[in-house]
């Protein structure tokens, strides 16, 4: 390896990473394979990857193209030499609005071709429900198809050129009529016309095997189309032509409800006359929450389009009347239509978990029937799960007769793994009986290669061989795909993991407690890797911020992967690369939300950190941010705020603490308050007001030392809206629920004095121990509280997202943790609650600012959206992360990171504001944010409604 490792750095300008990293962010792709490459290049270029070929020949090690690794049959995976061409060769080389093409490198993201193809009035037609992180690259490799393929077919169908480097170096220019094809490949199919006319399947979505039939004669000899869908196995693509179609001005969306899917199945191909841009299908047992979907068990989502909102409504209304539907929707808000889509693009993330919690998987994910067989099959389908004692949830593009589905296979023992692949011989022979495709639109890959002599039969199947023969002789481009194929139940990625229960601290309730069932959730679908992010997601700053694998939360959960395995990653939780990794998670919790799976980094990197610094020094800002509450009381109780905030203020001081703490140079400190929020509420008497219901304040340790004007302004706002406001216990045993001290004798002589703390700043440092000793100090002062039925009003978003989540996971074992959980509102949550009848003052000012990202994640914001309204703030606030994160931003190394995170929606949200716009920003970091890089003052809701009473 290293000889090889040393020619490739010779040879090519790009990046060659054999480092355990490298390596490990490519051992898998979104399927349930893995293999361990040797190691990965990024070429810059076609002469780099025509090194690359001539090196890998010469040492005879085997050569995998890979874009953006969302292969869900394995095809991206491999033993030798990974190529990368996400990192340079990512270009969009040209757009022809005349001739509706556009030149491509295989590297690009399908978003951003339709990004630059929409002024045209154009697009790209196929779009898989990865449109956002998949490649052209990919997409021909695979022959992709995607929701819109009724109307504008597979990839094939949009290919006009390609060039291939082929495994020798030979670089073709590959199109119709025989042009670019390798010598031999026209005599072989001019000696086997009559099989390329008679044995393949007429199908829109027959996307298995090579497609050789594109070379007969009467199909223009195309051999560019017969290259589509080769998955890497004849050449190398390094640059494409590709047609684009027009895109509909306006279009509206019919959403059909049936009974249950078979009803939906049957329906999809009589719809196809009517010239639908889409067909799809989806059934109840796939949808989280049936709301805004009309009645019914199963839905066909049929898009249509025309010049106009009247034109294109008109036909979805023409849509309906010709389905028998139990209940039906039109919708051409495009903001609507965005909603109900995204259900379905979700789906092959979602569908990875069955409604109980437990684990399915791809394996059947796109097999293809004709449309108007597509009810029969499914029942066939369903009653073979039921045979084999299965689950799954089937969906996809009905009006193509191509399903998606992931089933519950037990891939983790034996006896599993051999259902899993009974179930799968027998399966195909279902497909093959209705006419079918094993593959609809990902590919063969690993996962159907070896059945496919049950689709063509073994004479076909040997001319494939002879096929790949022409192409590569040498076998060197992804071996073990299509032809001479590995079982389809070797390398399963899960037969590395250990078999018993990892030793870990949080709970992990949704994976029963196992830590590797929680990695495991990352199937690689790969949400986390866009550009941007719609509405207001937030996942994952830090990979827009660096495009860099390792920075994704699929990167970091394959690293976490390879470490349970302990082949690659062989220092287990002591492992540099994985901490390297994590370093510039945010703990955004982004992704618990917003990944389809619902991986939580943000645990998983508590988790690691706990572990990895157990019984170790730590980093300074461990320590000087991690106990950040500690010091904070600590300079309140000796009311010493004064002296720190000017010996701060000197820079040679400040430079000099900065660095001892591990704080990042170019960060000012913030200013300590100079009155604290309890001694403000201490000092007007700290009694709460008379009538309506009771609320406990938590005086968290951002608003108690940093930002009390927060605190003072929701004391004002909640006892406007008549609630009766008190503070937490500070004393335990004895203590009372009411003015945040206790006033009882007996109390003060027995009891300990305390002041609650969520424990956020240790969780997020990964100083677990120190968390459950502050959390059930706190669980002891609250207990009080945990007898009346108050609840708990949270004013720092991350402090009650710790509260409703990380509190319970970690203290899994005390039902304390989950009580107080249970009692945490937002500010805006208790008002809607508790002070329903109260009509906030009328601010009527326009808002922007950020949505808090553990808001977005845990909490949800439907509260504040309803508030904000009632008050007559205008606009809606952006998504992503501020980037200062709490303890993040102000880590050194993290600037840069930090400032891009802002850069990405919060600063230029604000820098178009309108003038006297209310500029909203809960958490504390935001607002710090904001202060340090735009100067600008962000306010918490609860000051600008203050404010409004005044």
């Amino acid at each position: 390896m290293t000889d090889l490792e040393a020619a490739l750095r010779r040879a090519v300008r790009g990046e060659v990473g054999f480092d355990t990293t490298s390596r490990a962010l490519t051992t898998m792709d979104a399927s349930n394979y893995r293999r361990v490459p040797l190691g990965v290049v990024a070429p810059r270029d076609a002469d780099d990857v025509a090194a690359v070929l001539e090196v890998c020949r010469e040492h005879g090690v085997p050569v995998v193209a890979r874009g953006g690794g969302t292969s869900i049959a394995g095809q991206a995976t491999g033993a030798g030499v990974v190529l990368d061409f996400t990192r340079h060769m990512n270009r969009l080389v040209g757009i022809d609005p005349q001739a509706r093409t556009a030149v491509v490198q295989p590297g690009l993201v399908l978003d951003r071709l339709q990004d630059a193809a929409a002024p045209h009035g154009l697009r790209f037609g196929p779009d898989p429900s990865t449109h956002s992180r998949c490649t052209l690259g990919g997409m021909i490799g695979n022959n992709s198809c995607g929701s819109h393929s009724v109307a504008w077919g597979t990839t094939a169908d949009s290919v006009r050129e390609l060039s291939v480097l082929t495994a020798r170096g030979r670089r073709l220019r590959l199109g119709q009529e025989w042009a670019g094809a390798p010598e031999g490949l026209r005599g072989l199919v001019d000696d086997e016309l009559a099989r390329l006319r008679t044995g393949f399947p007429g199908l829109p979505r027959r996307i298995s095997g090579y497609a050789l039939d594109a070379l007969l004669p009467e199909r223009g000899a195309d051999v560019a189309r017969s290259f589509c869908g080769s998955e890497g196995t004849l050449g190398v693509l390094t640059e494409a032509v590709v047609g684009l179609v027009e895109s509909p001005r306006a279009r509206a969306l019919a959403v059909l409800g049936y009974a249950d899917e078979a009803g939906a199945a049957e329906a999809a191909a009589g719809l196809l006359p009517l010239g639908p841009l889409t067909v799809e299908g989806m059934a109840v047992d796939l949808v989280p929450s049936t709301e805004g979907l009309p009645r019914g068990g199963a839905w066909l989502f049929v898009e249509t389009g025309g010049d106009t909102e009247a034109e294109a409504r008109t036909r979805a209304e023409a849509v309906v009347r010709a389905a028998d539907v139990v209940d039906a929707l039109v919708v051409t808000d495009p903001g609507g239509q965005r909603t109900l889509w995204r259900i379905r693009e979700d789906a092959s993330g979602t569908a990875t978990r069955m409604p109980d919690g437990s684990e399915a998987w791809p394996g059947w994910e796109d097999c293809a029937v004709p449309p108007a067989r597509l009810g029969g099959y499914l029942r066939d389908f369903r009653r073979l799960l039921t045979a084999h004692e299965l689950r799954g949830t089937p969906y996809g593009h009905f009006g193509d007769g191509c399903i998606h589905v992931r089933i519950d296979f037990d891939l983790l023992s034996p006896d599993g793994v051999a259902r899993f692949r009974r179930f799968s011989e027998e399966l195909a022979d279902v497909v093959v009986a209705h006419g079918g495709s094993l593959s609809g639109e990902h590919g063969d890959g690993q996962a159907r290669a070896e059945l496919l002599p049950r689709m063509y039969g073994a004479e076909t199947v040997a001319l494939f061989e002879r096929a790949k023969a022409v192409w590569d002789p040498d076998d060197l481009l992804n071996p073990g795909m299509l032809v001479r194929p590995a079982p389809l139940d070797a390398n399963l990625r899960f037969s590395v993991l250990p078999r018993e229960p990892v030793d870990v601290e949080f709970g992990y309730p949704s994976d029963g407690g196992d830590f590797s069932a929680a990695v495991r959730r990352c199937v690689g679908v790969a949400k986390c890797r866009t550009a941007s992010v719609s509405g207001a997601g937030v996942m994952c700053p830090s990979y827009r911020a660096t495009g860099e694998e390792a920075h994704s939360t699929r990167g970091r959960a394959r690293l976490l992967h390879e470490m349970l395995a302990g082949e690659l990653v062989t220092d287990g939780w002591r492992s540099t690369e994985v901490r390297d990794a994590l370093d510039l998670c945010l703990s955004c919790k982004g992704c618990r939300s917003d990944c389809p799976v619902e991986v939580d980094m943000a645990t998983y990197k508590a988790e690691f950190l706990h572990h990895h610094y157990a019984g170790r020094r730590r980093p300074a800002a461990h320590y000087a941010m991690g106990w950040l509450p500690v010091w904070l009381r600590w300079a309140a109780r000796t009311r010493t705020a004064p002296v720190v905030n000017a010996l701060a203020s000197v820079r040679p001081l400040a430079a000099a603490a900065k660095r001892l703490g591990g704080i990042a140079g170019e960060r000012a400190v913030p200013r300590l308050a100079g009155e604290t929020f309890s001694r403000w509420w201490r000092r007007r008497g700290g009694r709460p007001a008379e009538g309506g219901d009771l609320v406990v304040l938590w005086p968290d340790t951002f608003t108690e030392h940093l930002s009390p004007s927060v605190g003072r302004a929701a004391v004002r706002v909640l006892e406007a809206a008549g609630l009766r406001v008190v503070l937490p216990p500070t004393l335990r045993g004895g203590a009372v629920v009411g003015d945040g001290t206790s006033r009882s004798a007996l109390a003060l002589l027995t009891a300990r004095r305390g002041q609650v703390c969520c424990g956020l700043t240790y969780v997020s440092t990964g100083q677990l121990d120190r968390a459950r000793a502050v959390m059930r100090r706190t669980l002891d002062l609250m207990a009080p509280v945990l007898e009346t039925s108050a609840p708990v009003v949270v004013l720092e978003p991350s402090c009650a997202a710790a509260l409703r989540t990380d509190l319970p996971e970690l203290l899994h074992d005390d039902p304390r943790a989950a009580r107080l959980a249970a009692r945490v509102l937002t500010f805006a949550e208790a008002l809607e609650r508790h002070a329903p009848d109260w009509t906030p003052p009328q601010v009527n000012l326009p808002a922007v600012g950020q949505t808090h990202c553990h808001q977005h994640a845990v909490l949800g914001d439907a509260a504040d959206l309803r508030l904000r309204e009632s008050a007559g703030l205008t606009g809606e606030l952006s998504g992503g992360c501020c980037g200062l994160a709490g303890n993040f931003g102000f880590e050194a190394g993290h600037y840069e990171v930090s400032a891009a995170c802002a850069e990405d929606q919060l600063l230029p949200a604000v820098r178009e504001a309108p003038d006297g716009a209310a500029v909203l920003a809960d958490g504390f970091s935001c607002r710090t944010q904001l202060e340090q890089l735009a100067g600008v003052r962000g306010r918490h809701l609860a000051e600008v409604l203050a404010e409004g009473l005044e």
